[in-house]
């Protein structure tokens, strides 16, 4: 192994200064006396990027917290249901639970039920559902039902169902074969019923039946479900609504989930692909606006709905009709679309989204419209999180704009989100930091199903290689556990195994705590909440009773003087010396200090996790030509990062003109010029005015060697690099099993 080098920079006050004050949103220094206070010069003006940075400027004013969240904890009545509070659970995040009608999946939503939540809608489990021949409900999956229901209920929640009919071939259906969907959909509603819940939803959003009958862009029908008319539109709804009511009753609540206004994000995404219809058609002009939507939800409550579930349409984007905050994921270029285009959020949308919140409520302009012209209760999507920015969604509920929130990611991150939110505790809530691991798609190499990047227990509870139980199983013997590292995976180690009553002592070199988050909220921007990540795991150290001990770079003298029983090492990974050939006119960056070293105009990437791209999209951002070069293939380009991150970080890249090697290596450099052997074996020429080092990270376990110790623990980066999930997922089993 080559000789290992790491510019460690970052220390102390340098640091707080760098992430707190220092970087503004697009990661330049705000003041020159903050980047004087950091120790290094700034090198990147930050009013000197590229016309798409100045698209969609955001604000980062509504993040205040004065206002008591009175309205917010004010009773609401919903149909028959009546709740304290205004956070409902929507129906996203069981279809990653496919293993049936398991002790698991009980316990995920009895979860919520606990934390407080009053309102759990449970997304479509095929296995709930009564059989597809019409036989009786097998009295296995009764049980099942109505165990959920009692167990739920014993916390004060009230369970509701979601019937997301997949869309297919509806302009081909014959009206008995609507029925036919419709009557599936009542029998659904009525086996829900008498297993305890109190409501069904109907998908009628995104690529569901009932969008597909209300949207003129998949909608080509001309008879009485077809386009001539919005009562034709929304008929198939309609007439859903009235045979559940029919059936059920009119205590038995129903809540309609529709595309509350649309945009055609994709723009060949032409229903004629789809339809094999030979009609010439122009898709943006074929959106459902805002108008039309409200009209719908007119004739939903004519028709007996009892509330409505809001949420934004793009047409080509699945994760982002639900989860659209992530158009602000890439910090320079707030509104990709993951198609290589960009939103103007004063233009697109018909100029109704909130834009400058990095995606927090962004719909709730949009919702007003139709809590205005409606009588029954309107909820809203994408990314309502009241502890991110209390005054904000105080105050639109104040203003009338929306009647609750809609939430999932939040309630997933921390299951006691409302109890903790209810009782004033803003600093023990776990945040989400929008990575969108969490929805399937997720992609690490051996782990396709979803996960969360902050909460080690989601999707792992007993389930092969995690934890046996949700719950912290208490010491059998009090045990004196010295962490060495202060990054994510050493803070949730040192924090469980405290919880579970162990001695716990914390030791981090630096002078503070947080290991590369504050780097990494300097290049990727405030839109992950990373620094949130940060305070919260340092107040869990203080609620748990752990002891941190700062500036102080452990060696195995001090292990030996400390005696402990055991030893978790997070010490992080380590980046090998990058040697490239040549007359040395191209100068090696590392990457800890490329923010603050000008590199020229074009730049070579040398790497490709998810810290290559990263530093890619930062470079480009600022006005760089970037080229990344990466001996790995290009299926593992990037895969650090969730897949929807991951998309959009690679269309918005390489329509910027971003390039990439996969399987190539540097040859040699000579006269500002770099020769790479590409993965065909052929050398090709390109401008390289420096070279980053972003390659892959190596273990970094050299410290346990030899130490006679009982108990030894290497975690996160230092033992297998990869992305802060894993490192929080092993530091919360090292906590667990020691």
């Amino acid at each position: 192994m080559k000789e290992i080098s790491r510019r460690n920079f970052l220390k102390g006050a340098a640091a707080s200064a760098l992430s707190v004050a220092a970087m503004s949103k697009l990661g330049g220094f705000s003041t020159a006396a903050a980047a004087e206070e950091a120790k290094a010069e700034p090198v990147y003006a930050p009013n000197d990027m590229i016309p798409a940075a100045y698209l969609n400027p955001q604000r980062s004013d509504y993040r205040t917290s004065d206002k008591e969240l009175t309205t917010l904890f004010s009773p609401l009545k919903i149909g028959s249901i009546e709740l304290s509070h205004r956070m409902v659970k929507s129906a996203a995040g069981s279809a990653c639970y496919l293993a049936g009608l398991t002790d698991e999946l009980l316990q995920y939503y009895v979860n919520f039920a606990k934390g407080g939540v009053e309102m759990i809608y449970v997304e479509g489990i095929t296995a709930l559902e009564p059989p597809m021949d019409g036989s009786e409900m097998p009295a296995e999956t009764l049980a099942f039902g109505k165990k959920l229901v009692e167990e739920c209920g014993k916390y004060g929640a009230s369970l509701g169902y979601q019937w997301a009919q997949f869309g297919m071939g509806e302009n081909e259906m014959t009206v008995d074969d609507i029925h036919a969907i419709q009557d599936r959909g009542v029998a659904i509603a009525k086996s829900m019923q008498e297993m305890g819940f109190k409501a069904i939803e109907m998908n009628a959003a995104g690529f569901n039946m009932g969008e597909h009958f209300l949207s003129r862009f998949y909608n080509t029908r001309t008879d009485e479900y077809g386009i001539d008319s919005l009562e034709n539109r929304a008929r198939f709804v309609t007439e859903w609504i009235e045979k559940v009511k029919a059936e059920c009753g009119e205590d038995f609540n129903v809540q309609i989930l529709i595309d509350c206004i649309e945009e055609n994000d994709n723009i060949t995404n032409n229903p004629t692909l789809m339809t094999l219809d030979n009609a010439v058609t122009i898709p943006h002009t074929q959106v459902t606006t805002v108008e039309e939507g409200v009209a719908f939800a007119r004739l939903f409550e004519a028709a007996g709905a009892d509330s409505m579930h809001l949420r934004l349409g793009p047409l080509g984007h699945h994760v982002a009709q639900f989860g659209a905050d992530l158009y602000f994921i890439l910090n320079g270029i707030e509104g990709a679309t993951g198609f290589g285009t960009q939103y103007d959020f004063k233009r697109h949308w018909q100029g109704l989204l909130i834009g400058d919140t990095s995606g927090a409520g962004m719909a709730l302009d949009v919702a007003a419209k139709y809590k205005e012209a409606l009588s029954i209760p309107c909820g809203v999507v994408t990314y309502m999180d009241p502890a991110h920015a209390p005054d904000f969604f105080e105050q639109a509920l104040e203003d009338g704009k929306v009647d609750f929130f809609m939430m999932t990611r939040p309630l997933t991150v921390d299951t006691e989100y409302v109890n903790k939110l209810r009782e004033g505790r803003l600093d023990e809530i776990a945040p989400c930091t929008r990575c969108l691991h969490c929805h399937i798609g997720s992609n690490e190499a051996n782990a396709m199903a979803g996960y969360c990047r902050v909460n080690a227990l989601t999707q792992r509870v007993m389930r092969e290689g995690g934890p046996a139980t949700y719950e912290l199983p208490a010491a059998e013997t009090k045990k004196k556990v010295m962490v060495i590292g202060g990054g994510p995976a050493g803070m949730e180690a040192a924090r469980i195994a405290a919880y579970r009553g162990h001695d716990v002592t914390l030791y981090e070199k630096k002078g503070m705590l947080g290991g590369l988050l504050d780097f990494a909220n300097a290049v990727k921007g405030s839109h992950e909440n990373l620094l949130d990540l940060k305070k919260y795991l340092i107040r869990q150290l203080e609620i748990a009773g752990v002891t941190v001990v700062t500036g102080t770079e452990v060696d195995k003298a001090l292990i030996e003087a400390e005696a402990p029983d055991a030893v978790i090492l997070a010490a992080g990974g380590l980046r090998d010396t990058l040697e490239v050939k040549g007359d040395g006119s191209v100068p090696v960056v590392d990457m800890d200090s490329f923010l603050f070293t000008d590199m020229g105009e074009n730049v070579l990437v040398y790497g490709s996790n998810a810290q290559a791209f990263d530093a890619s999209l930062w470079l480009t951002v600022h006005k760089k030509h970037v080229t990344m070069v990466t001996p790995n293939p290009a299926a593992e380009m990037d895969m650090q990062q969730s897949q929807h991150a991951m998309r959009m970080m690679t269309t918005a890249l390489y329509s910027l003109g971003f390039h990439s090697w996969p399987q190539a290596s540097i040859k040699e450099v000579k006269d500002g010029k770099a020769i790479i052997t590409t993965e065909t074996g052929v050398d090709t020429e390109i401008a390289c005015d420096a070279i980053l080092n972003a390659a892959d990270m190596l273990p970094n376990t050299s410290l346990l060697e030899g130490l006679d110790v009982k108990e030894t623990y290497a975690i996160g980066d230092c033992a297998n690099p990869f992305n802060i999930a894993l490192a929080i997922r092993a530091g919360n089993d090292a906590g667990r099993a020691v």
